[in-house]
């Protein structure tokens, strides 16, 4: 047995818990939009999906082994100090807050708007794993650490994948000084907050809302999947959020891979957002996406994350789900060059579509009536 094959077979108990929550494929759609209530599970809109058995898991793992992938990155992700002077300063502005956003890592940001410090999918463990000594491990800190958060309003949470939903992050986000923030989840995931200890979540079907002080937070499809484990996919569903603030309008898309959702998100919201107009700012996924033949029917590429943003027709977007964990076979510096020539060749604006350090912070334009 060759030395990558046995380091494989040690540790494919941790691998299949760790990775099980990208193990699926796409068939076929029903003629129209399917409905997404199936018999107490969910299902997408346009794409059908079924989960792919540990054969084609394991297929994957060896090919990437002898094909040396993921290679090692040749850029650090690049990382600044936080300006959390700013950040605590500007969350006690009410309804002066100067619209913002904070890249932490991964999926993980801190939207500052309409008076409200909002958390998306927070990460603040060392590994994306149901195991603290094995999985998906951080390969830079969080550009924000727990203590240097202002006080959180709310924190949406996309889907419940070990990357996107962290036990310890939110345990430490209920236990905040100053009384715990209102979590907002897609449906089914009420359930797992209260085994957990925490009581102040509440659950969003597709195009159900929530609010916070003036901010509206709408839960909308996008095309992914749930699950834990081997044993409950499906069961609980997934989504991205639009977050309307009186003077700034932000989409999160959590974990994603390329369908008409996004356009039908943009009519969706059309009438509200003026002719001609989209989203101030899109937060887009554009890494954790190679090989295609595996990764395609649930996660973008950086060329269809760009799609996803003239969908929208978002104003601005930043890359996000990418530099902190290597989840995939593609470099982990790899997304942001892919993306750049995915924006270019879109003959997109040079700041239309870009990626920020992790614990960067840009300030926007309140948006104009």
């Amino acid at each position: 047995m060759s030395p990558a094959l046995f380091r494989l077979v040690r540790h494919l108990g941790a691998v299949v818990a760790a990775l099980a929550t990208i193990a699926v494929s796409a068939g076929a759609a029903p003629a129209g939009t399917a409905p997404h209530h199936r018999d107490g599970r969910f299902q997408n809109n346009y794409v059908e999906f079924e989960p792919k058995g540990i054969a084609a898991l394991l297929t994957w793992r060896m090919e990437a082994a002898r094909a040396g992938v993921p290679k090692p990155p040749q850029q650090a992700t690049p990382r600044v100090v936080a300006d959390v002077a700013f950040l605590r300063s500007n969350a006690v502005a009410g309804a002066a807050m100067v619209p913002s956003l904070t890249w932490i890592g991964h999926a993980s940001t801190l939207i500052q708007a309409g008076g409200a410090n909002i958390l998306t999918d927070p990460i603040f463990s060392e590994r994306a794993s149901p195991l603290g000594f094995v999985g998906p491990k951080r390969h830079l800190p969080p550009g924000l650490a727990l203590d240097e958060l202002p006080h959180i309003d709310a924190v949406v949470i996309s889907h419940n994948h070990y990357d996107h939903l962290d036990e310890a992050s939110v345990k430490a986000l209920a236990a905040q000084a100053g009384g715990p923030p209102l979590f907002v989840v897609p449906l089914g995931l009420k359930a797992w907050f209260a085994d957990a200890g925490i009581g102040n979540a509440i659950e969003l079907d597709w195009w159900q809302s929530a609010r916070i002080g003036a901010v509206e937070i709408v839960l909308t499809p996008v095309q992914h999947w749930s699950g834990r484990s081997l044993t409950d996919r499906m069961a609980t569903l997934w989504g991205g959020y639009a977050i309307f603030a009186p003077d700034f309008q932000v989409f999160f898309a959590g974990d994603t891979a390329y369908s008409k959702d996004f356009a039908d998100i943009h009519a969706h919201f059309a009438a509200r957002q003026g002719a001609g107009r989209g989203f101030d700012l899109a937060l887009i996924p554009v890494g954790a996406y190679e090989p295609r033949w595996f990764m395609s029917a649930q996660h973008v590429d950086p060329a269809e994350a760009v799609r996803i943003h003239q969908d929208l027709a978002a104003e601005r977007s930043i890359g996000i789900h990418w530099g902190t964990f290597q989840l995939t076979d593609e470099p982990l510096d790899e997304p942001p060059q892919a993306l750049a020539r995915a924006a270019r060749e879109a003959g997109l604006g040079d700041d239309a579509f870009t990626v920020m350090a992790v614990g960067a912070t840009r300030r926007f334009a309140p948006r104009a009536p």
